[in-house]
């Protein structure tokens, strides 16, 4: 029988790994942010750009920001899977 090796992943080299993409970030407080990462820290506070604010799964941008900071403490999760909010937030 083959032991199969875990492999441990750390969210903020996932992070580094993907500057450059677009991602949705959902905050605590139930706001959402879809942007491209400019830079991340070992903290997990993020710098996105062409970022656009969405509340509480309304189809129409909220705000348009050109970039924003998010810190890392309010951040609720974050999906690098555009087909998970591109079908959502496109009329």
């Amino acid at each position: 029988m083959a032991v199969r090796q875990r492999r441990t992943i750390n969210p903020i080299r996932v992070l580094r790994e993907n500057i450059g993409r677009t991602v949705l970030v959902k905050l605590k407080d139930g706001s959402e942010y879809v942007g491209v990462i400019e830079k991340a820290d070992s903290t997990m506070n993020i710098i996105l750009s062409e970022c656009t604010e969405y509340r509480d799964k309304e189809k129409k941008p909220r705000a348009k920001y050109g970039r924003i900071l998010v810190r890392g403490s309010s951040i609720l999760y974050i999906s690098f899977s555009p087909e998970v909010f591109l079908g959502y937030y496109e009329g």
